[in-house]
């Protein structure tokens, strides 16, 4: 039993069906009043400083925010943004709660939380955006639909392990040549996934060393072996020493060259 399977048997009841729905749905509550009250934002970012004052809704407030307010945009490309990402998270929750059920799902998102909480204020990392956690919700899809196809700009169409492995490059060129500040936030951020399909990639790649080592056993079992086959009681040769030699089995049970044969 793994450690997810052992928290869903006690903590089960926690689950939350339908979570990533209802997050779709308040992201775009959110940018509705945003658009009406832009300040409001300021109310849900996810600061420390003003956590550590008793504003503690802000924990959890921060993930109803869309990133598109954050960016500066034609309020017509906004929605239209908007609807694509609030459509796409609809649909890869609905995909992720099949193949995992309610309180997975649930789990995985609340590591997220929990990582991009740590380096916000562990690391001062600004991470007051939802960014990392719709990235390790993106991933967690590629990973369980690696072959599943979809249209990239509508047009493009790139199976979901490729625009994955597209989207990772620059996380990866932060991990090998940003400040050590940025790695550790990148990979804190990240813990939902880690935690989720480390151990899996772990077991998987010792599975896949035990059957290259079996494999590799048995093919040098199935080679031929250089003992020889037949040998002479007298001299001693074998058909080693000579492709020309032939060998006889005498009355006596040994086996002789035809030269050294008894009569």
């Amino acid at each position: 039993m793994s450690w997810i399977d052992w928290l869903e048997t006690r903590l089960g009841f926690l689950a939350i069906p339908r979570l990533i729905q209802m997050i779709a749905i308040l992201n775009g509550l959110v940018y509705m009043l945003h658009v009406f009250q832009p300040g409001y934002i300021s109310l849900l970012t996810l600061q420390p400083a003003l956590v550590m004052q008793g504003q503690l809704w802000r924990l959890v407030s921060y993930i109803f925010i869309p990133q598109i307010v954050f960016q500066n945009q034609s309020p017509t490309v906004q929605v239209v943004f908007l609807f694509f990402y609030l459509w796409f998270m609809v649909w890869i929750g609905d995909a992720l709660e099949q193949a995992w059920g309610p309180f997975r799902l649930t789990l995985y998102y609340v590591l997220g939380m929990i990582g991009v909480t740590i380096a916000a204020f562990f690391l001062g990392t600004g991470s007051d955006t939802t960014f990392f956690l719709n990235v390790s919700l993106f991933y967690a899809f590629a990973t369980l639909f690696p072959n599943m196809q979809i249209y990239v700009l509508l047009l493009i169409p790139l199976r979901v392990k490729w625009v994955a492995l597209i989207s990772l490059f620059p996380i990866l060129l932060a991990l090998l040549f940003g400040p050590l500040v940025t790695k550790a936030a990148i990979l804190i951020s990240l813990l939902n996934y880690f935690l989720f399909f480390g151990p899996l990639a772990f077991s998987q790649a010792r599975a896949r060393s035990s059957v290259q080592k079996r494999r590799i056993k048995f093919a040098a079992k199935s080679m031929p072996s250089e003992e020889p086959l037949h040998h002479c009681t007298v001299c001693k040769r074998t058909e080693l020493d000579g492709p020309e030699l032939e060998f006889r089995v005498s009355r006596d049970g040994q086996e002789y060259c035809l030269e050294h044969l008894p009569k």
